[in-house]
């Protein structure tokens, strides 16, 4: 497992974060296999995919080289339970601070979901790196410019309403990451395997381009 610091880095460098939500562990990995042929590097699997322990086992036993997470935590039981499955961070949609504790003792990054100063502030002080601004598509870019002028070091990944028209608005306004899902089901659904690969790489495609651009 990486370290804390390394699974930072990871989700920092990776700037898009796959959020899988299967109706079916097959689906799930199916899903994600798509998601990684694609060039994608961090994997978010959320508690409502049914058995997704199953979802975890069957992808650390590949040989792909991604970042696996868990998603949708709402407890710190669930949280243990993804640890020990292999998730190397969580992500839930409210700030917990029982998850936040758990998180810690194993040294595994909590990416808690807050939607005002407050909740974000009271998840820096339990030690969260990253705050998940959720949902996303409630706000507009500029909201992380707001932020950021009284607390300039936080560290904030919009997720729910993140897609292609405005995902680069979110990380040129000082996104550190952002998280990327309905798209990936709806490809799924209409194209399958191939269908999320295409949408991946245009991802892709679009976070080299901005990055190229920003030099």
């Amino acid at each position: 497992m990486n370290s804390k610091y390394e699974t930072l880095q990871t989700l920092s460098d990776s700037k898009i974060i796959a959020v899988i939500r299967g109706q079916s562990a097959e689906e799930a990995i199916g899903i994600t296999e798509a998601a990684v042929s694609g060039g994608i590097r961090a994997i978010e699997l959320t508690y409502t995919t049914p058995q997704v322990a199953d979802v975890f086992t069957a992808l650390r036993s590949s040989d792909a080289d991604v970042l696996l997470g868990a998603g949708t935590v709402l407890d710190a039981e669930t949280a243990r339970q993804a640890i020990l499955s292999g998730a190397s961070f969580v992500v839930s949609p409210h700030f917990n601070p029982e998850i936040a504790t758990m998180c810690n003792r194993y040294t595994i990054p909590y990416l808690p979901g807050c939607m005002t100063i407050k909740e974000m502030v009271t998840a820096l002080e339990y030690g969260c790196d990253i705050i998940k601004l959720f949902p996303a598509g409630s706000f507009e870019p500029s909201f992380i410019g707001a932020v950021k002028g009284p607390i300039p070091h936080v560290q904030i990944m919009p997720t729910g309403g993140i897609n292609q028209a405005n995902f680069k608005d979110w990380l040129e306004a000082g996104a550190v990451a952002v998280g990327i899902g309905s798209d990936l089901n709806k490809a799924y659904a209409k194209g399958g395997h191939d269908g999320v690969v295409e949408v991946c790489q245009s991802y892709m495609t679009g976070l080299s381009k901005a990055s190229g651009a920003g030099r």
